[in-house]
């Protein structure tokens, strides 16, 4: 499921509010260590909950389409095609 922008699995007996709220206070966490949370995985061990979480990657794919260099999603659909439609060409 996805909560404010976090991808998050969680165990099924934990309700929505109370992902929620931990969502919102890994998120305060994560934004004092200067960090971008990307991932949350929350599970149930006896009576605690256990949270294991992961950065958003700082990494993105800028593609060159006929001289101008941005990410696929910023393209028109026709330059989303051509991109796609490549061939590689390998030795």
């Amino acid at each position: 499921m996805l909560i404010n922008g976090i991808t998050v699995t969680a165990d099924q007996t934990l309700t929505t509010e109370e992902i929620s709220a931990l969502v919102d206070e890994e998120i305060q966490l994560w934004k004092k260590e200067n960090k971008t949370l990307g991932f949350l995985d929350l599970t149930i061990s006896g009576d605690e909950i256990v949270i294991k979480g992961r950065e958003k990657s700082s990494i993105r794919r800028v593609r060159r389409i006929t001289g101008y260099l941005s990410e696929l999603a910023n393209f028109n659909p026709a330059k989303r095609d051509e991109c796609l439609s490549r061939v590689i060409h390998t030795a």
